[in-house]
């Protein structure tokens, strides 16, 4: 059986640089995510905290990071903390994301996500709503997220 996702991260986060592999290797496995070079700053069933570095390639035509990039900075930590909050027999996909940007988006962008509540093992689906919020440098609110969550069992094995 493979390893969870917090397992790893709490082995690779002993390390220098294992938050920073970490990070690499979630954008590995959902490529789209490299697009932004998020980097994971802690994770931990019930929140997540990931950031991300204001340059060129994350900014719009006025010099601030984009609106998309915040997104994707936004499912990114969302998913994760999802992942790590749910109990081994659940899943979760993205549903939607509501979202809100509250300030021009200047430096590096920190963004913590946390459920709305804790999320339990359960016969059936059920949404699970995922907040995220945004800071600069200064600790001012940028950007805010509600992503929906749809959380459900997991396929029995040998089942289709």
């Amino acid at each position: 059986m493979p390893a969870s996702v917090l397992t790893l991260y709490n082995r690779l986060a002993r390390n220098p640089a294992g938050r920073w592999l970490f990070s690499r290797l979630i954008c590995l496995k959902a490529p789209y995510f490299a697009t932004i070079a998020p980097r994971i700053e802690s994770l931990e069933p019930g929140c997540g905290v990931a950031t991300l570095r204001h340059r060129r390639r994350v900014t719009n035509h006025i010099g601030s990071v984009h609106a998309i990039a915040l997104c994707n900075l936004a499912e990114f930590i969302g998913g994760l903390t999802t992942e790590v909050s749910l109990p081994a027999s659940m899943r979760w996909i993205p549903k939607g994301m509501t979202v809100e940007y509250l300030k021009k988006a200047m430096g590096t962008m920190r963004a913590v996500a946390t459920p709305e509540f804790a999320p339990t093992a359960s016969e059936i689906g059920y949404a699970l709503p995922v907040r995220v919020d945004v800071t600069n440098t200064q600790g001012e609110a940028v950007f805010q997220a509600r992503i929906a969550m749809w959380v459900s069992p997991k396929p029995s094995p040998g089942a289709r």
